[in-house]
């Protein structure tokens, strides 16, 4: 077969993302742990080994969300960074990849091609990347540079960056050096180095990304290994895949060159029943009144407190025409007055509270997967049968035992299906996934 035509593997492999507290995660019930203990972390990523999950994921926070104002009081405090925690985790697991988000607009790069590279190397090759863009003054009001970076420029930028870098892991004429210098001349930044650190046992950080809009999926067809997708729901995810392979084909690389990963909740049970049980506790518990009552002040841009969560949807209008970008990607740039209107009108046909259609609005509905072990086990083979994706990156909606039940259950009933790894296939990261080695560039060290 040549390589524009796409070849299923017929397997999938799970990945985990630790996101912090947010509308997702059970966080003041009695099984709820720490988000910044290291403990909760440990608990996790061993459970997520013992399940031979390809990756432990990281999300990056540069600044608090804002609330009418305000840091968020129930928003994420405290979030460790990122590469930090995963070195303390390289230590605890042994095949597991260590996957951090890094920002290209708020770092240099060959400051972070080198600590990428220091992770992959005491972590014996498990090192991988997620690569994001921020183009907004309120996150850059956080950094010396300000918001300096226009929209239309963040992938613009993260492609030479992230060239810079690979240029940077591809330096070594052999796996000991001698290293070539690298030297870039770009409109935000000038690279003039010589690495000094030798190749990782996987050759250099494995690239995910997770940019959905045509721009954001062109890159990764050019740049990413893998990419964390926001199509879960079966028929979507197939057309998602058949776009990323047009896309990679394109782009001069395989049909098989990028993975696929979709975001993804799991709510299990023993029997269908039982699961569907759960999930009513689970989304109980999701949004507590607090959280019904902040979600639609972000909105509203006023306080809300004097309303009942259980009651209905207020009738006073907002005081903001449009969202703004602090109160965070979720509610960023909704035309407030407009969309008042609408939710009231909503939930009054349906007879929902405020708590109640704030669960509605904020529950994964296409990324979650419920009902009994057997079940899901069978509807993920048919996804890995036809190679809708290569696998699933989940959001724990409990933490540290959130994933328990797909361990001990789930992953035998797909191990018995021939579709998931009864063992890890290697000891790298690039192994573990599949990936090919990447082929050295042998181009002038000069970006343009």
């Amino acid at each position: 077969m040549t390589r524009d035509i796409f070849q299923p593997s017929g397997q999938i492999q799970f990945g985990i993302f630790f996101q912090g507290v947010n509308s997702g995660t059970i966080w003041k019930a009695a099984e709820s742990g720490s988000q910044t203990d290291f403990e909760s972390f440990r608990r996790l990523v061993q459970t997520a080994e013992r399940g031979k999950f390809a990756a432990f994921f990281l999300g990056e926070g540069l600044r608090l969300r804002e609330h009418l104002g305000r840091p968020h009081a129930l928003d994420v405090v405290g979030r460790p960074d990122a590469q930090t925690m995963l070195a303390a985790l390289a230590a605890v697991t042994t095949n597991i990849g260590l996957v951090a988000t890094q920002n290209t607009t708020y770092n240099d790069p060959a400051d972070l091609a080198h600590r990428l590279s220091s992770l992959d190397l005491i972590s014996g090759g498990r090192a991988a990347w997620n690569i994001v863009t921020t183009d907004n003054a309120w996150t850059g009001a956080n950094f010396r540079r300000g918001g300096y970076l226009d929209h239309a420029d963040r992938y613009r930028h993260a492609e030479a960056f992230v060239e810079t870098a690979k240029r940077i892991w591809d330096s070594w004429e052999t796996p000991t050096g001698p290293a070539r210098r690298v030297l870039h001349e770009g409109q935000h930044y000038t690279v003039d180095v010589t690495p000094l650190l030798p190749r990782s046992a996987q050759y250099r950080p494995v690239l995910f990304q997770a940019g959905d809009s045509p721009e954001g999926r062109d890159f990764a067809a050019r740049q990413a290994d893998v990419i964390f997708s926001a199509h879960p729901k079966f028929d979507n995810a197939v057309e998602f895949r058949r776009d990323i392979v047009a896309r990679s084909v394109a782009a001069g690389r395989g049909a098989n060159a990028v993975q696929i990963m979709p975001a993804s909740e799991f709510i299990l049970a023993a029997t269908d029943q039982e699961a569907r049980e759960k999930k009513d506790w689970v989304r109980s518990l999701q949004i507590g009144p607090q959280q019904a009552i902040a979600y639609l002040e972000q909105f509203w841009g006023r306080e809300l407190s004097s309303y009942d969560p259980d009651g209905p949807l207020p009738e006073i209008d907002p005081v903001v025409e449009e969202t703004s970008e602090t109160r965070g990607s979720g509610f960023h740039g909704a035309k407030a007055r407009q969309l008042a209107d609408q939710w009231r009108a909503e939930a009054k046909d349906k007879g929902l509270s405020i708590r109640q259609f704030v669960t509605s609005k904020t529950a994964r509905v296409d990324a979650t997967f419920t009902g009994s072990y057997t079940a899901v086990a069978d509807h993920l083979a048919e996804y890995a049968r036809v190679g809708a994706v290569d696998g699933f990156n989940i959001s724990p909606w409990l933490v540290p035992t959130g994933l328990d039940d797909i361990v001990n259950h789930l992953v035998p009933e797909l191990q018995e299906r021939g579709v998931y790894p009864t063992e890890y296939r290697g000891t790298t990261l690039r192994e573990n996934l599949g990936l090919e080695t990447p082929v050295r560039s042998t181009e002038s060290v000069r970006v343009p």
